[in-house]
């Protein structure tokens, strides 16, 4: 099985697609990501249209068990992060 792409990889794939060097590729991803963090956090969600959603949500209180000794523990509420895959993505993938 081959390794996944890691970022380099992806910036002078990126690159070499678009005819932009990978510095500024690398700048366009990374303005991606800070404005996918930012909205997430202010709207609660951020979409890129074709790929996904990155969430926010809110986890509620639950009882849950301690492995080691079996007794229960209470589990506080938390917020978390999910990453929702598109439609379109499921079925070019699967």
């Amino acid at each position: 099985m081959a390794k996944p792409m890691n970022k380099s990889q992806l910036l002078q794939a990126l690159a070499e697609k678009t005819g932009k060097s990978r510095k500024e590729v690398a700048e366009m991803l990374e303005i991606l990501v800070s404005t996918a963090y930012s909205e997430a956090k202010r709207n609660g969600e951020f979409t890129i249209p074709g790929l996904g959603k990155l969430q926010k949500k809110e986890r509620a209180a639950r009882m849950g068990r301690n492995p080691a000794t079996g007794a229960q523990i209470s589990i506080p509420a938390k917020t978390v992060v999910k990453f929702r895959v598109a439609k379109a993505a499921k079925d070019s993938i699967l």
